[in-house]
């Protein structure tokens, strides 16, 4: 993991440094910083980077908190629970088109209140989506993120006895919200503060949204860095490796200054729970915005699809109709050749990329197995290590370094690529459930004179099937939602689906954007469909594996 980092990053200060021979560039010079201090746009576009992922990283855990505090262990949680597990795999792409479509001025929702309650006609003349402030990117990445938070927190929740420490604070006399904050969410928030921090270090980078649902004069950083890297004039690529370094100065600085947060909250919440307040009275008014939050973004996203769908479908749809007049599949009969052609190419890469890290982190935990010894908190730091670095910082490195080498870009250096974003979600993924597998099981088969490697072959890996499946899902969902490795690694000429569907989005036509964002989605929700199915099938006269 640290290989294609490193070398990416200096593939990208050497430009940065006016070192590349293809632009003109044989020597150190500062030209390519003035060039990027000369950019008028500098200043409001990093303050757009840092503000949305900050405040989108913060608003997502907030609501997850809240949404554990208030409602963790009822009927409600369960169900949203179930809603905002799938959503996980959503690509941010597909997830960000169905947002627009349905908050734009012309969208499903001003079209369900028009014109009975608001009297349009016509859509009204407000800027939403792409609007100046980044607020439409800051709710889709809060709407996108807290499915990611809310998973790791309740794969945290085991480890952080938070059954025993609610029993405790409850004794006390503490309200529900307040309890779970003061005695649970500290123990939480120190397994899941890695995730954390790659949600504030994606949020401030992400590309493919921020196209989609960023204001556009100035970009947020990241889009610009990838506009100048596109740029036909080659020097224009100096430029980008300066902003790239910026873009990863950024990240740093607000990830230091996330982590200076956390020590002057954590001195607050002291003091609060020294004052010996019960916090009973907001209790009722803290659950409703955790609930609220929960439903906003499953209502987000999953009403965006639902958008995608309708438009997809549509024929003659005018405003303020609720429903298109006719439906009409010329839109599908259209793009499917294209769509079929961009669908293999991006199984290919994800099913390589996908068995390659299943490989490797198979390898990794049967050796913790074997030796006794579990990952370091300092390997886990490695594994993330792809996730806390900006993809604008290291991955125009590695193009450059593939040109300098020679190397066409095509589907092999791309699926090396999506294998370094892949690989850390499959051992996020299969890790907890691979330590938990009962060891009694290879001291039975040990004993019946299976080898070691038997052992994996013949009974780690057929009950973990479930688990396995899981993971290559995920990594799968990871894989097809890769954009910008796609675009930089490939040389803008591997074509998947989420890169012709990024590429729609300067177009307008909706129809053609439904139709691209719905094969997306299919494209994830298929392998996810599979791994319940598959287990369900193989181990139907086994009772115990089929749960």
């Amino acid at each position: 993991m640290l290989g294609p980092v490193a070398a990416g990053l200096a593939g990208t200060l050497l430009p940065a440094a006016g070192l590349h021979p293809a632009a003109g560039g044989t020597g150190l010079s500062l030209g390519p910083l003035r060039s990027l201090l000369d950019w008028p746009g500098l200043a409001a576009a990093a303050r757009l980077s840092v503000v949305t992922g900050l405040v989108a990283t913060a608003l997502a855990l907030g609501g997850v908190a809240l949404l554990l505090a208030g409602w963790a262990g009822t009927r409600a949680f369960r169900a949203l629970e179930r809603l905002l597990s799938p959503l996980l795999s959503v690509p941010h792409a597909a997830m960000a088109f169905g947002l627009a479509f349905l908050v734009a001025p012309s969208g499903w929702v001003s079209r369900l209140v028009s014109p009975w309650l608001t009297g349009w006609e016509r859509p009204p003349d407000i800027l939403i989506v792409q609007d100046p402030w980044g607020l439409a990117l800051i709710a889709g990445l809060v709407a996108k993120e807290m499915p990611f938070l809310l998973l790791m927190s309740l794969a945290a929740l085991g480890q952080a006895d938070a059954r025993r420490r609610m029993q405790v604070a409850t004794a006390l006399g503490h309200g529900r919200v307040a309890g779970w904050i003061k005695a649970v969410f500290p123990a939480v928030y120190a397994q899941i503060r890695l995730p954390v921090y790659v949600v504030l270090a994606y949020s401030m980078s992400v590309v493919d949204a921020a196209m989609i649902l960023g204001p556009t004069t100035p970009p947020t950083l990241s889009v610009q860095i990838v506009r100048w890297m596109g740029d036909p004039d080659l020097a224009m690529r100096l430029t980008a490796a300066a902003g790239a370094l910026l873009q990863l100065g950024l990240v740093i600085a607000a990830l230091g200054l996330w982590r200076a947060g956390e020590a002057v909250v954590a001195a607050l919440g002291t003091r609060w729970i020294a004052r010996g307040g019960r916090g009973r009275a907001a209790d009722p008014a803290l659950r409703a915005i955790g609930l609220g939050a929960g439903i906003f973004s499953a209502a987000a996203v999953l009403g965006g699809l639902a958008c995608l769908g309708v438009w997809s479908v549509a024929g003659f749809w005018g405003f303020p109709d609720a429903l298109p007049d006719q439906l009409d599949t010329g839109s599908w009969s259209r793009h499917l050749p294209g769509i079929a052609d961009a669908a293999g190419t991006t199984a290919l890469i994800a099913a390589a990329a996908t068995a390659a890290a299943l490989v490797l982190v198979v390898g990794c935990l049967e050796t913790e197995h074997r030796r006794g010894v579990a990952l370091s908190r300092r390997g886990l730091w490695l594994i993330y290590l792809p996730l806390l670095v900006p993809q604008t910082a290291f991955l125009p490195g590695v193009q450059t370094l593939l040109l300098w080498a020679g190397l066409d870009s095509g589907i092999g250096p791309v699926t090396l690529a999506h294998l370094v974003f892949v690989l850390p979600y499959v051992f996020l993924s299969l890790g907890d459930p691979w330590r938990a597998w009962d060891p009694r099981h290879a001291v039975v088969a040990a004993a019946l004179g299976t080898s070691p490697v038997g052992v994996l072959w013949r009974v780690r890996l057929p009950m973990l099937l479930r688990p396995i499946l899981t993971a290559a899902a995920v990594a799968i969902a990871v894989s097809v939602g890769q954009y910008l490795p796609t675009l930089l690694v490939g040389g803008g000429r591997v074509a998947t689906l989420t890169t012709e569907a990024v590429a729609l989005a300067s177009g307008g036509d909706r129809r053609a954007i439904g139709v691209w964002g719905v094969a997306q989605t299919a494209a994830v929700m298929l392998p996810f469909a599979a791994a319940l199915a598959v287990p369900a099938l193989v181990w139907r006269n086994r009772r115990g594996l089929h749960v």
